[in-house]
């Protein structure tokens, strides 16, 4: 897989999900791997998956740097052998943070959710911008930006919430054992059904959302908005 590709979602699952739940789950016994190292080469998936994604985007990606820095985390209260209900801080906190800093960013001239959803890879910006000022609409899209990133500091308020509740149920043995990496296999697996597949609508609804608002406020048609429409080269 080349750098300029865009990695396959079952292969992401797989390394960042399936992978790190079934060593946790299965190795972690005294008679196998034993809980140290069935933590450390459970969590090695997907910090390497996240410092690739870092190394193929030839920059900082923010998403990617916040799994790694998420995984360290984690490894950090195994290793350290904090009480169960660090984890449910840890997950709490970092989606809980994220949303924070993306709701700030809506009194600034540049609200997050251009950086995470209105991209060039998904918007003909350059089009839609042109339209915009022969319309005069920049203002009023400019507020559309500014509520749209309050909807997408909610995803991630949504998802702090779900993470404390879900890793304070699953997760209740104490670090360092292999009780607990087997619950931490568990909450991997439970996490995405229960809060990623809902916080993925939830931004595809957002997506929606904000490509209805441009619809109107640019008079494009669904093809001429989207970079790879028909007719556009891919």
């Amino acid at each position: 897989m080349t750098p300029n590709n865009k990695p396959n979602p079952l292969l992401e699952i797989a390394i960042t999900i399936v992978i790190p739940a079934v060593i946790l789950m299965k190795l972690s016994s005294a008679d196998r791997l034993g809980p140290l190292w069935a933590l450390l080469l459970g969590l090695a998936f997907p910090l390497a998956w996240g410092l690739w994604q870092v190394h193929a985007g030839r920059k900082f990606g923010l998403m990617a740097g916040i799994g790694v820095f998420s995984t360290v985390l984690t490894g950090g209260i195994g290793l350290m052998k904090l009480d169960a209900q660090w984890l449910a801080v840890k997950e709490a906190a970092v989606p809980g943070i994220i949303g924070l800093v993306v709701a700030g960013s809506a009194f600034t001239r540049s609200p997050l959710i251009r950086t995470l959803l209105y991209q060039r890879e998904l918007f003909d910006v350059d089009r839609i911008h042109a339209v915009l000022v022969a319309r005069r609409t920049e203002t009023q899209f400019d507020d559309c930006l500014r509520r749209g990133t309050f909807m997408l500091a909610g995803t991630f308020f949504f998802s702090s919430v779900m993470n404390f509740f879900l890793a304070s149920y699953v997760v209740t043995s104490p670090a360092g054992t292999e009780a607990f990496n087997e619950e931490l296999g568990r909450l991997t697996l439970l996490s995405y059904p229960i809060i990623a597949l809902p916080s993925m609508a939830m931004m595809m609804g957002l997506i929606f959302w904000l490509t209805r608002n441009l619809k109107s406020l640019t008079g494009l048609t669904m093809g001429d908005l989207l970079a790879n429409g028909p007719g556009k080269a891919a």
